[in-house]
């Protein structure tokens, strides 16, 4: 590694994943820790979180685990207090939570519509707006938003809460990019494509709606989608984020950085 983030502090939320391999957050966070930066392992799941800084710990790196549902103020506001607590800034927030349910504005029913929006959309609020008071205070920081291609495109799939809610991330980062650009915040959304996650693995609607509920078909039928020829994983996620998050990408703000394999170049 080449210390691209050494003595920087990232916050990362969805640190943890919902099963076995690599998620978007833990191999974020355990990719930030290798370049050089202490890292705050967050999520809903304890566990998962844990699990994360111990990775990140058994490679010679420094993390804390923080539990912290990030739908909720106070949870979140206690998440950025542990954050300053243990290594006395924070230099970069990267958010990776998020769930896709399927169904369509008929189909859904409203709790669902309320549940993922919370999760998705309201996360993402809260969370900078609790980092960046610590961020102006320190005098910079850069923030990375994990939205997705759903945010620009049809994919096939009708879950009409993650097309909503991820297109809204992407404005509020655009945003909230050119209000703060003078004070030496930057943010940016990365927009993964297909990839092969155990959040994609788990979602029972998603393999129902490509396969029947295969998730080895499901796997195929999505790689035959992409241009490339295959899906991404959660590597090339955190490539891209880790570049946002550092200082090569100092005059770069307010972006959607398609990482997809070519897949919106045909979608229609």
């Amino acid at each position: 590694m080449t210390g691209r983030l050494a003595g920087k502090v990232a916050l990362v939320v969805g640190a943890g994943s919902v099963g076995p391999g690599w998620g978007n957050g833990k191999a974020a966070a355990v990719l930030f820790a290798r370049e050089g930066a202490s890292v705050v392992c967050a999520d809903i799941n304890e566990k998962a979180a844990d699990e994360t800084r111990s990775i990140i710990e058994g490679e010679g790196g420094k993390a804390i685990a923080v539990r912290c549902d990030v739908t909720k103020n106070d949870e979140v506001a206690a998440m950025v207090a542990a954050a300053v607590k243990a290594f006395g800034r924070i230099d970069i927030l990267d958010n990776n939570v998020g769930i896709a349910e399927v169904g369509g504005v008929v189909e859904l029913p409203e709790e669902e519509w309320d549940r993922v929006n919370a999760i998705n959309l309201k996360s993402v609020f809260l969370t900078m707006k609790h980092a960046i008071p610590v961020m102006l205070k320190q005098g910079g920081g850069s923030i990375v938003n994990i939205s997705s291609i759903a945010s620009v495109r049809y994919t096939g799939v009708p879950y009409s809460t993650y097309y909503a809610t991820k297109a809204a991330v992407n404005h509020l980062t655009r945003t909230t990019a050119a209000e703060y650009a003078g004070r030496n915040i930057r943010v940016n959304a990365v927009l993964p494509g297909l990839m092969k996650t155990p959040m994609v693995e788990k979602a029972a609607g998603l393999a129902k709606a490509y396969a029947g509920g295969d998730v080895e078909e499901m796997w195929k039928v999505r790689d035959a989608q992409v241009p490339m020829g295959h899906m991404g994983d959660a590597w090339d996620v955190a490539n891209a984020a880790l570049f946002l998050a550092s200082d090569e990408a100092r005059y770069i703000t307010g972006i959607e950085l398609l990482v997809d394999g070519g897949i919106t170049l045909k979608y229609s």
